[in-house]
């Protein structure tokens, strides 16, 4: 059941009034009204109820001439790190969002609630208890552009005391919030159970059948998440008018792929009641991160799937990819049972693709990152934090030690500098604050100059918070066009011994490079050093490309610094003289004049 706090209340309500209220509006409810003076309590069936009567109710309806507050009742103890932030602006920008969210304390994660009501709602988590208290204090009843935001627990009623883990049987699976996975009970004797990887089954349903899957009132999806023990989002309210809806499932692998298949086959039914089609294929979204192992090499994993499975299997263009949309379609075609097989194998390599990049992600790829709150991986997942005692604690979303900082040159249109820096310098201030980054727009080096640099420095999460929102709000002012994917150049800086490595053997390195991550990597040619005796590497790409580009050069250069042990394999030897460098990279990967910013 899912408890509501009705405040507000004149002294002379009764229950029967708020049940005949509740009555008007269509809201169900559970039980009877526990009435207190001033105030009241009631359960609902589920979330989406306890939902839609917030979004009713409060601050909207009036009972006896004051108008009700209805909001999450959370006791002490459930009172955890997350909280609710309901009646926002629908037009607020991110960046301004979260740099009032980060006023009151380090945010690991926000993501926005689809709901029915005209504002916008978004569930926040703190990184403690007291930031989240601090949060409540200081936004509750905010005055944000005439919208005064209402903040409210979210009831964990799993949670317990901190520093007290948790472990699969009692809510989150996995892991607890400090710390590893937990073992099994205490007095069980039994070796700890592994952790399954916690990440939805996302899928793309047609919008004509998204009623049949949700039934009158609700009942069908009710039924769904009853008998498969799963939570279901139908993300209704996302791509108005478009002719698919995202669907989220939440729960074991079992019960994910049994709410699939029954999902599957109310689609397939309705299908056939109205005649619109003769198959309906299952369609999965996965995150590109994921998608190339369970491609495998030459196709062999995806071949192998299909012909166990008796399925024939699609996967979207990496051309359909953008910053807000790192999400690729898998289309299973097949009948009924053999999608629901494919899906239990498509979904076993994603899954396992995600184990391995949570074990590689504090030594192969950013240490400490969250990947979960950057979007690399789905938002609902929960994300295993670094392991106690490490952890530093002025760093955000928890880096290892302190990490490194780095320097970054992103290359924008001349003309996109006043939407980055924004009205008096507000946007850039909170973009620098958001990442934790220092962002300066360098000066123009000539005045018909057509880019300008942007000089991001900090560790590797701030270069991928600041770097991403850079290209998201020149998406979003329109300095591309609707269909025009954002490429922007990057250098950066290395010694000039190491361009050697960077290039490999006969440009072996460079060009593996290319292939892996879908970027433009350029080392020009008759480089001079600077006078730190530093040279710089180009790259050109989309966001994401460029990001893996860049986490796979850092990872080169950090090779080069450690000391070596043993021999040294073929292309790993010391480079080539800096002034005699040679541009590789295949003929269409050169870098136009246009697009290669003169330096002095």
């Amino acid at each position: 059941m899912h408890k509501l706090y009705i405040g507000n209340l004149s002294d002379s309500v009764t229950a029967e009034d708020l049940g005949k209220t509740f009555d008007e509006h269509k809201i169900p409810y559970s039980g009877q009204f526990l009435m207190k003076t001033g105030y009241a309590f009631v359960d609902c069936p589920d979330d989406q109820w306890a939902m839609k009567a917030i979004e009713t109710f409060s601050g909207k309806v009036e009972l006896q001439g004051k108008r009700i507050e209805v909001e999450h009742s959370v006791p002490k103890k459930q009172r955890t790190r997350k909280l609710q932030i309901r009646n926002i602006p629908p037009h607020l920008q991110w960046e301004v969002l979260d740099g009032l969210l980060a006023q009151c304390g380090t945010v690991e994660n926000c993501e926005q609630v689809n709901t029915e009501s005209e504002t916008a709602v978004v569930n926040v988590t703190y990184a403690s208890r007291e930031h989240a208290r601090q949060a409540i204090q200081k936004l509750n009843g905010y005055q944000f552009e005439n919208n005064a935001l209402r903040v409210s627990y979210i009831p964990d009623e799993n949670s317990e005391a901190d520093g007290v883990q948790r472990g699969p049987d009692n809510g989150r699976r996995g892991y607890g919030p400090r710390g590893g996975p937990r073992g099994g009970s205490p007095n069980s004797g039994m070796p700890p159970k592994p952790p399954h990887a916690d990440i939805p089954l996302r899928l793309l349903v047609p919008t004509q059948y998204v009623g049949a899957i949700i039934g009158k009132e609700g009942a069908t999806i009710r039924n769904i998440t009853k008998q498969t023990q799963s939570k279901i989002d139908v993300h209704r309210k996302e791509n108005a008018g478009a002719a698919e809806k995202p669907i989220s499932i939440h729960s074991t692998p079992e019960g994910c792929s049994s709410a699939c298949r029954m999902i599957l086959d109310i689609m397939q039914q309705e299908a056939k009641d109205t005649k619109t089609a003769d198959e309906v294929p299952l369609k999965i979204l996965a995150h590109n991160n994921f998608v190339g192992r369970l491609i495998g090499k030459e196709g062999r994993n995806l071949k192998k799937v299909e012909q166990d499975t008796d399925t024939k299997i699609t996967i979207s263009p990496l051309q359909d990819l953008t910053l807000y949309n790192p999400e690729r379609t898998i289309t299973v075609k097949g009948s009924l049972e053999n999608c629901s097989n494919a899906e239990v194998e498509v979904m076993k390599k994603v899954r396992e693709a995600y184990e391995n990049d949570i074990a590689a992600m504090n030594t192969h790829l950013i240490p400490g990152l969250n990947l979960g709150a950057l979007g690399l991986f789905p938002s609902s997942s929960n994300m295993p934090p670094p392991p106690p005692g490490n952890a530093s604690g002025s760093a955000p979303y928890g880096c290892f030690g302190a990490p490194e900082q780095e320097t970054v040159h992103v290359y924008i249109p001349a003309q996109a500098v006043g939407a980055i820096i924004g009205k008096k310098g507000q946007h850039i201030k909170q973009l620098s604050r958001f990442a934790g980054a220092s962002i300066k727009i360098a000066p123009a080096e000539a005045p018909d100059c057509k880019m300008r640099m942007v000089v991001v420095t900090g560790p590797p999460e701030a270069q991928f918070k600041a770097q991403g929102r850079i290209y998201g709000k020149l998406k979003e002012e329109n300095f591309f066009g609707p269909k025009e994917e954002v490429k922007l150049e990057t250098h950066i800086k290395m010694a000039a011994a190491a361009a050697g490595r960077v290039i490999g053997k006969g440009g072996k390195t460079v060009n593996e490079l290319q292939n892996l991550t879908a970027a433009e990597v350029v080392v020009p040619r008759e480089q001079t050093p600077d006078e730190n005796d530093q040279v710089i590497v180009k790259i050109n790409g989309h966001f994401y490309a460029s990001q893996l580009a860049q986490r796979k050069i850092r990872d080169i250069l950090t090779q080069v610094k450690q000391p070596q042990k043993g021999g040294m394999g073929p292309g790993s030897g010391p480079g080539p003289n800096p002034q005699g460098f040679t541009e590789l990279g295949s003929p269409t990967q050169g870098l136009t004049q246009d697009h290669q910013p003169r330096r002095k």
